[in-house]
């Protein structure tokens, strides 16, 4: 799994030239709805096991919560499954709210 910086995630999502990620948001249903990064999807860290298989393995995949410690604990399991091309937010969407989106709400 690799980490990926606020600014290098607000990079590959403007260029159209690179195929998005999916944006995995690991955060529970209220904080996704106080505060989310566009085109997330939303999964619960607790039913990741659940979800593997509606998860592509081959596609990048970001991982998401608030300070990156939960989606880093999900990438590390989904790697067990076979997952390759995982990236961690670093810093989570707190980072992401200071580094790219001042206007995002906070918690």
């Amino acid at each position: 799994m690799t980490q990926i910086t606020p600014q290098l995630l607000q990079q590959w999502l403007a260029d159209g030239k690179r195929k998005p990620p999916v944006l995995l948001d690991v955060r529970e249903p209220w904080e996704y709805q106080t505060c989310r990064i566009e085109g997330s999807m939303l999964a619960p860290m607790n039913t990741i096991p659940a979800r593997v298989p509606e998860l592509d393995r081959d596609r990048d995949t970001v991982v998401i919560c608030h300070h990156g410690v939960r989606s880093y604990q999900v990438g590390m399991f989904l790697e067990r499954y076979g997952f390759s091309n995982l990236y961690n937010l670093k810093g989570g969407v707190n980072a992401w709210a200071d580094q790219v989106d001042p206007t995002m709400p906070r918690y």
